[in-house]
């Protein structure tokens, strides 16, 4: 069998995916040959991109306990990518066995993984959306359904946002989300920065060109923008791997030596 008869329906094995090239870069198996080829010719150039996207993991961990530890006890993980363990759901149970999850990604093979994978579990639940329509996921059977809009929630936005264009208004997009959340809610973002190194920037936007998995890069000065409204937590906007709140006994993980060429920045605020 190739590997084009695997592919499921929905999906064009000739586009990159931005959920496949993560997994691809996480190690993971649930990826194309179009998807690895973008990840190789970013290795190329970049070669600590495994070590930068297995960071970004680590902040997601990391953030997810603290909101959980702070009370949070229901989670939308908007772009949540291939499943990959310690997975949201797995992460804040740990702290509180009741904790629900959301997971929405708009890749088909992300909802038949998800589908799959969470079956039968009651208090979470994959759907497939796109955040650029950001009130259709809001109002989503399965999102009210497991959603009590009048608690505190956390939305999250970990490795996703950067395929947002500006002409899609991000801003607005964030807007929607926050219009919906109860105070003490908390937002969670991590993006590819322009301050990352030119070559890498410039090999990943010509391998992704004219496909959703393109990125735009953004600024610190940006990224903070878009986290208007909230409180930022912790130190504010930081590099993926030194992102951490105060009390984290959880040991730095030597991933990354010096700065990585392709950088990304996470932030969590919180709605005061």
């Amino acid at each position: 069998m190739t590997e084009l008869e695997r592919v499921p329906p929905g999906v064009d094995p000739h586009v990159p995916s931005a959920a496949r090239i993560y997994d691809y870069l996480l190690g993971g198996k649930d990826n194309l040959a179009v998807d690895r080829a973008v990840g190789d010719r970013l290795l190329s150039v970049a070669p600590d991109t495994r070590a930068v996207a297995r960071a970004n993991r680590v902040f997601l961990t990391r953030a997810v306990r603290h909101m959980a530890e702070q009370g949070i006890r229901q989670f939308v993980d908007l772009g949540a990518g291939i499943p990959t363990s310690p997975s949201v759901h797995e992460v804040a149970r740990k702290v509180n066995p009741a904790c629900r999850v959301v997971y929405v990604d708009y890749d088909p093979m992300v909802r038949l993984h998800g589908e799959v994978l969470l079956s039968g579990d009651p208090g979470v639940v994959s759907v497939q959306g796109d955040i650029r329509t950001p009130r259709d996921i809001l109002a989503g059977p399965h999102v009210t359904g497991l959603i009590d809009f009048e608690q505190p929630m956390a939305v999250l936005l970990v490795g996703v946002f950067h395929f947002i264009t500006d002409e899609e208004d991000p801003a607005g997009i964030i807007a929607a989300f926050r219009e919906r959340m109860a105070p003490g809610s908390f937002l969670v973002l991590s993006h590819a920065m322009s301050e990352s190194d030119p070559e890498a920037i410039a090999q990943l936007i010509l391998s992704t060109a004219n496909s959703p998995a393109q990125p735009t890069f953004r600024s610190r000065e940006e990224l903070t923008a878009l986290c208007d409204g909230f409180e930022l937590v912790g130190p504010g906007v930081a590099a993926v791997q030194d992102w951490r709140v105060p009390g984290d006994e959880e040991p730095a993980l030597p991933l990354l030596e010096g700065t990585p060429k392709l950088r990304i920045d996470a932030v969590v605020g919180r709605l005061p």
